[in-house]
């Protein structure tokens, strides 16, 4: 899995899950999975794109990889968005949370611990 940790203006982008029923209202960065022959990078770019109708840009990884099971692990990369404006094509909502709201809304446990390492840095 990967993820991106959208950050424009000093606040970064949250989005609430619309489905599957057990994680449905959790808080996740934007992403998805990588599909057969995809670098991590491009499935990415791919998944901002549909998720949200927008082009962004990867920056820097965020630490390694990220447990989210036995089976499955999520990579994170910052990124800021160079063209379009995010809209919930795939979510229930979008948020925007400046360094003082990070823990405004409640995260997915896997995404949590990226959420303490940008909260750690001031958003990277």
């Amino acid at each position: 899995m990967v993820g991106a940790a959208i950050i424009s203006d000093g606040r970064l982008l949250a989005a609430q899950r619309a489905e599957p029923a057990h994680l449905a209202g959790g808080w996740e960065l934007p992403g998805g999975k990588v599909d057969p022959g995809e670098s991590d990078e491009d499935a990415l770019v791919r998944e901002c794109h549909e998720e949200l109708g927008v082009k962004v840009r990867l920056s820097r990884r965020i630490g390694g990889d990220w447990p989210l099971s036995e089976r499955a692990l999520l990579r994170v990369w910052t990124a800021e968005i160079v063209a379009g404006e995010p809209r919930a094509l795939e979510h229930l909502e979008l948020r925007w949370l400046g360094p003082h709201e990070l823990y405004d809304v409640a995260w997915l446990p896997g995404d949590r611990p990226v959420i303490d390492v940008l909260a750690a840095e001031g958003l990277g």
